[in-house]
């Protein structure tokens, strides 16, 4: 081969390498910008993860402890006695807790739980009552937490309410402060007004039941649909509809441990007759309104209100019309204050559905102060 072809040759080869260098150059670096963008995008999901707000934020998977049927392996904050009794043929019993104060003042405090609360979500305001003097007893009801869950029971407020007076006049409790939250609210309410001369004061925590959800047209639902909707429970759907209604659109990883206390009965053993019991008290609630016998409250009542609780049975079946015209507990609450004779009316305006577990220090300054100031001698 001639010089000139050589030269030729070699020029190509050059020309070759210097492109496949080039190439070579910009692999590498397209190589090291993907893997910069893919470390800063996994530095900033560890960030993310590794932050209280997603520590407390919903998990996608439903893991987390399965308990009994009732609530057998979650613990509760004090001992926990059975108050066995027959109703309507059933042989039943009726977990509570009743805790003595260091230093009585000489009056009782009846707890009322609500429908997706246990008498244990009562922690604080136990520990909060007891300091100040008062016995406090706090039961589950009958189909609830760790209750019997009868499979056939009729039932209704007015067996509720003597069911838990049947329980206090085994403890020799003649009188007392009935405290009720949620549908314990309702509950109390129908205590009140079957038993008012035993009925000392009346406390509701934003109490369900302000309004007839039936009569300004939230549809019904049977007891298998309810059952078919309670089957379906989750921690992640317990815990998205407590976050938007009981706390205001708030998470803290204190309200954790209630959410698990519901979903560990779902996953559990006696998932069917939690679901089933859970149906029939839902029939309940919406079936038998307490807001037209407002008027006939006799005893001394404290409405401790959070005025961003949107709670409303049914709303999330409701018509659009329907749903925008329920749940307004700012209005409910003033209204419920006109038609109950001795009322104080005492709001929250930043705090839910749950105001003593959002804020148990503005919460329980508020209950002390207005179980001092009501009137006890009638």
């Amino acid at each position: 081969m001639s010089m000139p072809s050589c030269l030729a040759v070699l020029r190509r080869r050059l020309f070759a390498a210097s492109c496949v260098a080039r190439w070579v150059a910009c692999a590498i670096a397209r190589v090291t910008a993907r893997a910069t963008a893919c470390a800063a995008v996994f530095i900033a999901a560890c960030t993310v993860l590794a932050s209280p707000a997603f520590a407390a934020a919903a998990p996608v998977a439903d893991d987390g402890p399965a308990y009994g049927p009732e609530l057998q392996g979650f613990d509760y904050p004090a001992p926990v006695q059975q108050f066995e009794f027959t109703s309507q043929g059933v042989a039943l019993h009726m977990a509570y807790m009743d805790v003595r104060p260091a230093q009585a003042n000489g009056r009782t405090v009846v707890l009322l739980h609500g429908k997706n609360f246990c008498a244990a979500t009562w922690e604080g305001t136990i520990r909060r009552l007891t300091d100040a003097g008062y016995r406090v007893i706090a039961p589950d009801q009958i189909g609830f937490c760790k209750s019997s869950k009868p499979a056939h029971y009729q039932f209704s407020f007015q067996q509720l309410a003597r069911n838990t007076h049947a329980l206090l006049a085994s403890l020799g409790v003649a009188r007392a402060t009935v405290i009720g939250h949620s549908t314990g609210g309702m509950l109390a309410v129908r205590y009140a007004l079957m038993y008012p001369r035993e009925t000392e004061q009346l406390v509701l925590v934003n109490p369900i039941g302000l309004e007839d959800w039936k009569a300004k047209g939230v549809p019904s639902l049977s007891v298998d649909e309810w059952y078919a909707r309670e089957l379906k429970t989750t921690a992640d759907g317990i815990r998205r509809y407590e976050q938007a209604t009981y706390y205001a659109g708030e998470w803290r990883s204190d309200f954790e441990p209630w959410v698990q206390m519901l979903a560990g009965l779902y996953r559990g053993p006696g998932k069917e007759q939690v679901a089933w019991d859970s149906a029939l008290l839902y029939d309940m609630i919406y079936t038998q309104p307490v807001v037209y016998e407002f008027g006939l409250i006799e005893p001394p009542t404290l409405l401790l209100i959070g005025d961003k609780d949107t709670t409303a049975i049914g709303k999330d079946i409701a018509p659009p019309e329907v749903r925008a015209k329920i749940g307004h507990y700012p209005e409910l609450a003033k209204q419920a204050a006109r038609a109950i004779a001795h009322a104080t009316l005492v709001e929250f305006p930043d705090l839910g559905h749950a105001p003593q577990m959002q804020d148990p220090q503005a919460f329980h300054k508020a209950l002390l102060e207005g179980l001092a100031r009501l009137p006890t001698a009638r």
